[in-house]
């Protein structure tokens, strides 16, 4: 059996370790787009702030780890998969020519650049690769001027680094004026947003972007910001151009059954490119998280290798140190229709909860200030437990959750 894996992320790592379990004999090749040993993304704000080094974001430290499980490990760029009745092949970007009984998806994402003008002029980066990364770290000094458009998930996560080194940082909010916009309620991003400020940063959530000038300098429709380096975090797209042709469906990511299997019955997907099973609604979804790309690999290697391991889904989860202050978000911290919802605010402590039930289940939860009971929180979505009068008593007092996980059996 031969199967190909395209993608060197977590999933694609996770995915060749178990297919060798799996398949002692089979033939194993591990493609990345990118140079070098496989990383993993959220180390780079490590790399930033001069926590680690490059070395440090591998995600496997033992030296020849892949030549020992007998995987082939190749850094090119998949242009084309051609999918047959039972494999196919993929053309990679110097001319080599794979073929594949089982092909496996794990490309994940790509920055989704804004539509101005000015995004290609020098100074002006993402902060998604290791190469980015070089770029950014290469600038850091104090006293830089740092304007982050957009303030999203990947935003959050560099700003700490940023202000470790001693950047003058601006933070554009964009369109809705509301950082963290996807993952927090209006009361959380405020919050935060206030915690950011008080460290310095420029938050900005008013006005329009029109375009980037040399410099660089961005202008908007009512000022005009100076700035040593400008980066792009306006959000991010699945990498899937080389799948058209294939009959794959492809929606918010590629779009797979319970068995992490595509439209087409010889391809999987797993991670960040890969619309899964979410745990709380039932419903399919992309979930870019570290852990699911990680257990995505996994369920799709043991299909492929003919085991037949549903999925079961995914909590949608986010864990974000902002500049110091720790957020949590799990499940659907939204609330649903008929449900209820319960929230304490404390501003001078820098501390929110906020819990959602339906009938008697917490089915999602945010937590910003001291990280106490996130467990117990996580525990009660997953499990679905019932809460009882337990229901009752966390609407009056979100901070008992601990007492409830306990009480109700662990």
């Amino acid at each position: 059996m031969k199967y190909v894996l395209i993608g060197a992320g977590p999933a694609g790592v996770r995915a060749a370790e178990t297919l060798r379990q799996q398949d002692p004999t089979g033939e194993i090749t591990l493609v990345s787009g990118e140079p070098g040993e496989p990383y993993a993304r959220m180390a780079i704000p490590y790399i930033l702030n001069g926590d680690i080094q490059e070395s440090g974001a591998h995600q496997r430290k033992t030296a020849g780890h892949f030549d020992e499980l007998r995987v082939k490990y190749l850094n090119n760029k998949a242009l084309q998969v051609h999918a047959g009745p039972d494999g196919g092949t993929v053309d990679l970007d110097d001319g080599t020519v794979l073929d594949y009984d089982r092909l496996l998806v794990a490309t994940g994402s790509s920055p989704s650049l804004p539509p101005l003008p000015g995004t290609d002029l020098p100074g002006v980066v993402t902060c998604w690769t290791l190469d980015d990364a070089r770029t950014i770290a290469a600038k850091l000094a104090p006293g830089t001027r740092v304007t982050i458009i957009g303030a999203g998930f990947v935003a959050g996560v560099c700003m700490k680094s940023f202000l470790q080194r001693g950047v003058d940082l601006t933070v554009i909010a964009g369109r809705a004026g509301q950082i963290l916009r996807t993952m927090m309620t209006p009361t959380g991003s405020a919050m935060i947003q206030r915690w950011l400020e008080s460290k310095g940063v420029n938050v900005i959530t008013k006005g329009k972007t029109e375009r980037i000038e040399p410099g660089p300098k961005l202008v908007m429709d009512n000022q005009t910001i100076e700035s040593d380096l400008i980066i792009l975090a306006t959000g991010v797209k699945p990498n899937v151009s080389f799948l058209e042709g294939t009959g794959a469906n492809i929606d918010q990511g590629i779009v797979v059954d319970e068995y992490m299997q595509t439209s087409v019955p010889h391809i999987y997907a797993a991670g960040d490119v890969a619309q899964g099973r979410d745990f709380s609604t039932g419903g399919w979804v992309v979930h870019a998280l570290q852990p699911t790309s990680t257990e995505h690999g996994r369920v799709a290697a043991m299909n492929m290798a003919g085991r037949k391991l549903p999925y079961r889904g995914s909590l949608s989860m986010n864990v974000l140190d902002t500049a110091g202050l720790i957020s949590h978000t799990f499940g659907i911290w939204q609330g649903v229709e008929g449900g209820e919802m319960v929230e304490t605010v404390d501003e001078e402590r820098n501390l929110y909860t906020r819990l959602c039930f339906n009938d008697d289940r917490m089915i999602g939860a945010i937590t910003i200030g001291k990280p106490n009971h996130v467990g117990a929180i996580r525990g009660l979505i997953q499990t679905r437990r019932k809460l009882g009068e337990w229901k009752d008593k966390l609407s009056k007092n979100p901070s008992l959750v601990m007492e409830a996980f306990v009480a109700l059996g662990h």
